[in-house]
């Protein structure tokens, strides 16, 4: 083996990494304990590959700063509002929580005073970076439990500094009184002053910066990648954390126009960098010193997994949240975290715990690391499992919650839709402008208040939670659509609204062709495919506007190519009467209908819903004149809107139809309803063919527009 070559060492790294990910993969384990179990391996307990633990460790701590980075870079400062009181109150229960348990589990198990401290501080720290990461794979950094559980992280963290800086100020043997003191002022006021300077930079400094790097992709990721290290290391200097430091680097730019694309690059870069988080963390399980006390790190193991959670949710369920809110964010406190093995390591260099206790603080780390994982990644099922007994954590009416609720006065409900992300708010837009009553459900606070604030009926909810269904109108409403893209949980949905008696239509929005189809066999009345819809879109528009856009011209007009929307107040009106010209100096140069293109439309050729039209004129003018001819009718609600409806009418002895056919009576011509099914005593005949003679007795099932089925109904019999 080439020892010593740190590059050669990494790729054997990286290519056991690999093989056990194919291998977790294919198991369907999580990459985390994949990556684990990669450190352990690779580790001096086992193939003793790994020995420039400096490279590995600088990796690590690269990655570390780049995803506290993107959670900063994401988080809505308007929500410490509605989660800062929840967030710290959990945060700082759990800590004291935690520590006083844990440290009179450590005496019981006949721990010295100091080692007990030292264990008790250590299992009270959850580790931000692999919650984070959880929450991302799953998508929920959004979510409100996420929000919550970030918040209380965070919490933890400050409250980790404060150990660290109160270990290194204090010393058994020689401790001045007063030092502590000194040195917790001295770093509430270094962090004043960083917190005002990145302030200041985020008011003179940075828009401008960003505008300027923004026109080279390469030079605004490398800036970003920059600006976290660089906050993350200066944060350390300070006497922080590197991660206190790249969170705040985040945060500093979260108000940029650019965050998205920034955090959207910078994902994959991340992703790699943090393997080797979790090797190293693998790598430093030293066996040896972990036998003496096995079955004290069970213990505390088994204490960190089911205790930490139970005061969230006590917590949590006090302040009036909903007991899946509480059990969601409680799992997020079932491990221990990489602060906690900081402390350990400054414990044992001071002299205060043995190589033992920092073993023991190790595998502790490893084995809730080990199983937090599952639990986080199978929360929604444990959750299923658990849900009547979770109840007692539960107050009779969890206010926070409700506050997000429906308007109960509804008297009716078009359509309750399940997810208001980019498509399900595209579809929420245009079901108010054609005057629908809509009740949204999402689980991002951020985007319930942006519609609660529109007068919206807004539920706080995850199309995986069982209680959802409970709490949404379900009896007035006609149609439940989801926008959820995920077939497992549409699947489990559907089946959720047929076990709770729903009785209206349902519809899914589909990834792919396959899928569409699972929808429709399972039941589905209709199924969106946004992919397909947008893709014949985008080739109809770029088709025609290769034949209708003329070249470049030198002067100062500019074309639009248009679609007008089946709302549009001008659909069907001749172009004479659309104001076009007047109110915004643009003019129609051609129209595309059904792959027909009508050049130079005259004053008399009418516009209807579908049509593309090319308007010339004024390059400031052209964004006017698309709202003006997009402008929506404004209509009451169902106003001239008419339904289907079946009904059955007997075919009465002596009637004028009895021996004839449809043909020759020539129904839906003198009815204006189709007959789909004759019931002649116990047969029954589907879809009755022109020929089919009619005799007393007979049962037409009928279909037909409200009206005209209610005028043959009322007389009973035909």
């Amino acid at each position: 083996m080439m020892t010593g070559n740190a590059f050669f060492e990494i790729a054997q790294i990286l290519g056991l990494a690999a093989l056990l990910g194919v291998l977790g993969q294919k198991l369907r384990q999580p990459l985390i304990i994949m990556f684990l179990v990669t450190g352990i391996l690779a580790g001096p307990a086992c193939f003793g590959i790994i020995e420039s633990y400096e490279e590995i460790e600088l990796l690590a701590h690269i990655g570390i700063a780049l995803l506290l980075f993107i959670v900063g870079l994401k988080l809505d400062l308007n929500l410490v509002r509605t989660t800062g009181p929840v967030a710290l109150a959990t945060g700082l229960g759990q800590i004291v929580f935690t520590s006083v348990a844990g440290f009179g589990i450590a005496m019981a198990f006949g721990f010295d005073f100091i080692s007990s401290a030292y264990v008790a501080v250590a299992l009270t720290f959850s580790s931000t970076i692999i919650i984070v990461k959880l929450l991302s794979d799953k998508k929920e950094v959004d979510s409100l439990h996420g929000q919550i559980a970030i918040g209380f992280l965070i919490v933890q963290d400050i409250a980790a500094i404060v150990a660290l800086v109160a270990l290194t100020t204090f010393d058994l043997q020689s401790a001045q009184e007063g030092s502590l003191l000194v040195a917790s002022l001295l770093i509430a006021a270094k962090g004043i002053g960083f917190l005002g300077a990145i302030g200041l930079l985020m008011r003179f400094v940075l828009p401008h910066l960003l505008k300027r790097l923004a026109y080279s992709q390469e030079m605004l990721i490398l800036f970003a990648i920059t600006w976290a290290v660089f906050l993350g290391a200066f944060g350390e200097l300070l006497g922080f954390s590197k991660e206190v430091g790249a969170f705040l680097a985040g945060i500093s730019l979260a108000s940029s126009e650019y965050r998205d694309s920034i955090g959207s690059r910078l994902t994959s870069l991340r992703d790699f960098l943090l393997l080797f988080f979790f090797i190293d963390l693998g790598a430093r399980l030293d066996w040896a010193s972990v036998g003496i006390h096995l079955n004290a790190s069970m213990v505390f193991s088994v204490f960190v997994l089911i205790g930490n959670p139970i005061i969230v949710l006590v917590i949590m369920g006090f302040m009036g949240y909903r007991a899946r809110t509480g059990f969601m964010a409680g799992l997020t406190v079932a491990q221990i975290s990489e602060f906690s093995l900081i402390v350990a390591a400054l414990g044992m260099s001071l002299g205060h715990i043995s190589k033992e206790t920092m073993g023991l603080i190790t595998l502790v780390g490893v084995v809730t690391i080990f199983f937090s994982t599952y639990m986080i990644l199978y929360s929604h099922k444990l959750y299923r499992l658990m849900a009547s007994p979770l109840k007692i954590f539960e107050r009779k009416k969890p206010y926070r919650e409700d506050a997000a609720g429906i308007d109960q006065d509804l008297s009716s409900v078009d359509v309750i839709l399940v997810g208001l992300g980019n498509y399900g708010s595209g579809l929420a837009e245009q079901l108010l402008g054609r005057r629908k009553i809509v009740v949204g459900v999402d689980f991002d606070p951020g985007v319930l208040e942006k519609w609660r604030s529109r007068n919206v009926s807004v539920w706080y909810g995850d199309i995986d939670d069982p209680d959802l269904l409970e709490q949404l109108p379900l009896k007035k409403a006609q149609w439940v659509v989801s926008t959820v893209r995920t077939r497992e949980l549409n699947l489990a949905f559907l089946k959720e609204l047929h076990a709770n008696g729903f009785k209206g239509k349902i519809a899914f929005t589909a990834t792919s062709e396959e899928e569409a189809k699972g929808y429709e066999k399972a039941g589905a009345h209709v199924v969106f495919r946004p992919f397909k819809d947008a893709a014949e879109q985008a080739a109809d528009s770029l088709t025609q506007a290769m034949d209708m856009l003329p070249e470049n011209i030198d002067w100062p007009i500019a074309f639009r190519e248009i679609r007008i929307s089946s709302g549009s107040v001008f659909a069907g009106r001749a172009v004479k009467n659309i104001p076009i010209r007047s109110e915004t100096y643009v003019t129609i140069l051609a129209v595309s209908r059904a792959g027909r293109i009508h050049y130079e439309p005259g004053p008399d050729f009418k516009i209807y819903p579908g049509d593309r039209l090319v308007i010339m004129g004024p390059p400031g003018e052209l964004k006017k004149a698309e709202s003006l001819l997009n402008r929506l009718q404004d209509q009451q609600p169902h106003e001239n809107l008419e339904r289907f409806a079946i009904a059955e009418v007997l075919i009465a002895e002596g009637s004028e139809m009895v021996g004839r056919n449809l043909a020759e009576l020539r129904f839906r011509q003198k009815y204006g309803v189709t007959v789909v099914g004759i019931r002649r005593n116990d047969e029954k005949i589907g879809a009755p063919g022109p020929k089919d003679k009619l005799q007393s007795g007979d049962h037409l099932v009928l279909i037909g527009t409200s009206s005209k089925i209610e005028s043959i109904t009322q007389s009973g019999s035909l």
